[in-house]
């Protein structure tokens, strides 16, 4: 067997608790002056897409570079200066170290994340929560890849291709996620797609959108296992 599993991180495998927000609110404060007002929604987007659009709902052009850059560069030092309330407040969800782990017991399965963080948050969020041992982050793609996250794919292939010398097409990967933008990259790279409902989206909702496979969580590992599988 060879497969690539690319994991969406937050809603999916972890809840981040309540340092998310208040690290937002300082970095929009700090990059920008203003009072963050409005809710702070990924709903699956890319850090630079929910960064890009928080600026323009604000006030602010988007189009700044220096600006988007300033933010995204400061929400990375927020974040990291909030990893104890991170890991006090945050969780593993369910079944999710199971996961993993059994599918790191799988020859040439190799796995890592398909994610809207930013490649520093994402490193991050994995060692705080323990995830860190069974992804190889150098082959993931991340929020500041691209601006859509049904771009994000190829970023992940190429770099596999580059640290691990296998050129992986949608027929051999899998993605994981709990959005209706995963089902979307996923049916856009042409890989199975495995969706969670541990998220924003519903059963019915994820089915709807094209899902392969559905699942309520990731707690039964041979369901998890056969779902990403077949």
């Amino acid at each position: 067997m060879s497969r690539f599993v690319l994991w969406d991180i937050d809603q999916t495998l972890i809840e981040g608790g309540t340092a998310t927000r208040a690290a937002y609110a300082a970095a929009f404060q700090r990059a920008t002056g203003a009072v963050l007002e409005r809710p702070w929604q990924f709903n699956g987007r890319t850090e630079l897409a929910a960064a890009s659009g928080m600026l323009r709902e604000h006030g602010f052009d988007p189009a700044d570079r220096r600006l988007v850059e300033e933010f995204l560069q400061f929400i990375v030092e927020e974040l990291h200066s909030r990893a104890a309330q991170m890991r006090r407040t945050g969780r593993v969800l369910l079944g999710a170290i199971a996961a993993l782990t059994a599918c790191a017991a799988i020859g040439g399965v190799r796995q890592s994340v398909l994610t809207g963080n930013l490649f520093p948050i994402a490193a991050l969020k994995a060692r705080t929560f323990g995830l860190d041992q069974h992804l190889d982050l150098r082959i993931g793609a991340y929020g500041g890849d691209a601006m859509e996250r049904t771009d994000l794919v190829v970023h992940a292939w190429r770099r596999a291709g580059k640290h691990c010398g296998v050129r992986y097409t949608g027929a051999d990967t899998v993605i994981v996620g709990d959005t209706l933008l995963d089902v979307a990259t996923g049916k856009a790279a042409g890989a199975r797609m495995v969706a969670v409902a541990t998220g924003p989206a519903t059963v019915a909702e994820l089915r709807s959108a094209g899902a392969d496979v559905v699942l309520a969580d990731l707690s039964d590992t041979n369901a998890v296992m056969e779902a990403l599988f077949g």
